[in-house]
C-alpha cells in the first residue's frame, strides 16, 4: 500500500487549488517541453516513425480570427485582412516540404485536423488551397472512415461554407458555442445567437457529416448554474452527436485579453462544480456516453465502438505556428510567435524551438492519467503488467498525493484499484493532476481543446 499522504503543498492537494488542472489530452503537457530539443531530433524522429509504421494523423494550426474573445487561450491574429492568411500558407507550403523529407510517402494520413484560430477564417479559395497543398505533400485518405476535422466559428461560416468543407473533404465539424446566454456573451465579447448554430447543424446532417461537436465552457464570467443548464437544454434539443465541456482558466497575466473580465464576475469553484454535476445527469438522461478528456458522445458515434477496440495511438504530425508534434517518445513544439516561425522557414529550417522526450516514469504517468480521465479508475495490475514492473512501487511517490483524497470521498483503494466516485468525477483534472510531475513548471503553451 502507498505510505500515507505526505504534508500538504501547492501540488500535493490540487483538490484545494482554485484554479482548474490542465485537461490532460495528452501527458506530458506542453510544460515539460524546453529548448534543449530542436529540429535534429525532430528529422530523426520523423524517419524513425516510418520503421515503426504507426498510423500517421496531421494538425494544422491557423491562428487567425476576425473577433477578440476576451476569454481565448489561444494566442490567436487577430484582424480582418484575410490577405494576411496567404504568406501563412506559403509558409506552411514550406513546413509540408522540409516534413516530407523525412516521412515515407507510402503513410497514408488517415486523421487530419485543422485548428486555431478560427480555420474558417480563410476564404473558400484559400480553404481549398490549403487542402491541394497537404494532398500533394501526403497521402490523405479518401475513404469514408477517415477522421477529417475543422474547427468553426459558427459566426463566420453558413450553408456554403459546410457545402466547400463537405466537398474538400472533410466529415467532422467542431463547433464553438461556448454558452447561449447573452449575459455571458457579452462578458466575453462574443455574441452569438443559437440560430447560427442551429442552421450549421441542420445543413451538416443534409450534407451527410459523419459528427459534429459542439463545444461549451464551463466557469465563464456571468455564468449561473441555471443558465448554464437553459443552455445545455438547447444543445441538447440540438441533438450534436458529440459534445465537450471544457473548463475555463482565467489567467490574465498569461493572456491579456483576460484582462477584459473581472474576476468579480467568475463564479465561485462550487458554483461550476454544481454546474458540472447538473450537466453530466442532464446528458446521461439524454442518452450520451462520457468519453473522459470532457466529451461525450451519444451512443450510436463511431467513437464509441472504435475505443471498444482499444485507443488508437497515432503519430501525430503538427503544421503551423505554435503547433506540437508527437512521435513517441519525443514531442516537440513550433515557435508560439509568427514572426520567429516565418524567420525559420525562411532559413530554410523546420521551426522545431523545443520538445521533450518521454522517459518511462513519463509513460507510466500517463497510463495512469489516462485511466483516470477516461476510466474512472486506476487498474495499477493491469498498467503492471503492460509494462512489465510493479506500477505501485514506480508510482508511490503520486500514489500517495492520491491517498490525500480518499478522505474527502473522491476516490475509493479497493487493492490494487482506486475508483473515482461520483464525486471525484466532477474533479477528476485535480485527480489526475497528482501524477503530473511537471505542474509547477511554467507554461507558455497556449491552451487547446482535444480533438
Amino acid at each position: 500500500m502507498p505510505a500515507p499522504a505526505p504534508a500538504a503543498s501547492g501540488h500535493d492537494v490540487p483538490f484545494a487549488a482554485a484554479s482548474p488542472s490542465p485537461a490532460y489530452a495528452a501527458y506530458p503537457t506542453p510544460r515539460a517541453m524546453d529548448d534543449g530539443i530542436g529540429p535534429e531530433a525532430y528529422r530523426q524522429a520523423l524517419e524513425q516513425s516510418n520503421a515503426a509504421a504507426r498510423p500517421l494523423s496531421l494538425y494544422v494550426h491557423l491562428p487567425f480570427c476576425q473577433h477578440a474573445c476576451f476569454h481565448c487561450t489561444r494566442r490567436p491574429v487577430t484582424t480582418a485582412d484575410r490577405r494576411l492568411a496567404e504568406a501563412y500558407l506559403s509558409r506552411l507550403d514550406r513546413e509540408m516540404v522540409l516534413i516530407r523529407r523525412h516521412l515515407d510517402p507510402g503513410r497514408e494520413i488517415r486523421a487530419l485536423r485543422w485548428g486555431g484560430g478560427t480555420p474558417t477564417f480563410l476564404t473558400l479559395d484559400q480553404m481549398g488551397d490549403l487542402i491541394d497543398r497537404l494532398d500533394a505533400r501526403f497521402r490523405l485518405a479518401a475513404d469514408r472512415d477517415r477522421e477529417y476535422l475543422i474547427e468553426i466559428d459558427p459566426r463566420g461560416a453558413d450553408v456554403f461554407t459546410l457545402r466547400h468543407l463537405e466537398a474538400l473533404g472533410f466529415n467532422r465539424l467542431s463547433l464553438e458555442v461556448l454558452d447561449l446566454d447573452p449575459e455571458v456573451q457579452r462578458a466575453i465579447n462574443r455574441e452569438q445567437g443559437r440560430g447560427m448554430t442551429e442552421q450549421l447543424l441542420d445543413e451538416a446532417e443534409r450534407l451527410g457529416f459523419g459528427s459534429v461537436n459542439l463545444n461549451l465552457v464551463l466557469g465563464l464570467p456571468r455564468q449561473t448554474r441555471d443558465g448554464f443548464i437553459a443552455t445545455l437544454e438547447q444543445v441538447i434539443a440540438m441533438a450534436p452527436s458529440r459534445l465537450s465541456l471544457f473548463h475555463y482558466r482565467h489567467a490574465p497575466e498569461r493572456f491579456p485579453g483576460q484582462r477584459q473580465i473581472r474576476s468579480a464576475d467568475l463564479p465561485a469553484p462550487r458554483e461550476v462544480r454544481v454546474m458540472l454535476q447538473a450537466a453530466i445527469e442532464r446528458l446521461a438522461a439524454a442518452g450520451y456516453v462520457h468519453l473522459g478528456h470532457d466529451r461525450y458522445v451519444r451512443g450510436g458515434d463511431r467513437l464509441v465502438q472504435a475505443l471498444a477496440a482499444g485507443r488508437r495511438r497515432d503519430d501525430l504530425v503538427g503544421l503551423g505556428v505554435m503547433a506540437v508534434s508527437r512521435l513517441d517518445a519525443l514531442h516537440v513544439r513550433n515557435p508560439l510567435r509568427l514572426a520567429a516561425y516565418e524567420a525559420a522557414l525562411d532559413r530554410g529550417e523546420l521551426p522545431t524551438v523545443a520538445g521533450h522526450r518521454l522517459s518511462l516514469d513519463d509513460r507510466l504517468r500517463g497510463a495512469a492519467i489516462e485511466q483516470l480521465t477516461c476510466d474512472h479508475h486506476l487498474d495499477l495490475s493491469a498498467i503492471g503488467e503492460a509494462f512489465g514492473l510493479d506500477a505501485e512501487a514506480h508510482l508511490a511517490e503520486p500514489l500517495a498525493r492520491l491517498a490525500g483524497a480518499e478522505p474527502q470521498g473522491l476516490i475509493v483503494r479497493e487493492g490494487p484499484r482506486w475508483r473515482v466516485t461520483p464525486s471525484g468525477r466532477l474533479m477528476i483534472h485535480r485527480l489526475a493532476a497528482t501524477f503530473d510531475a511537471y505542474l509547477d513548471a511554467p507554461s507558455p503553451q497556449p491552451e487547446a481543446p482535444p480533438s
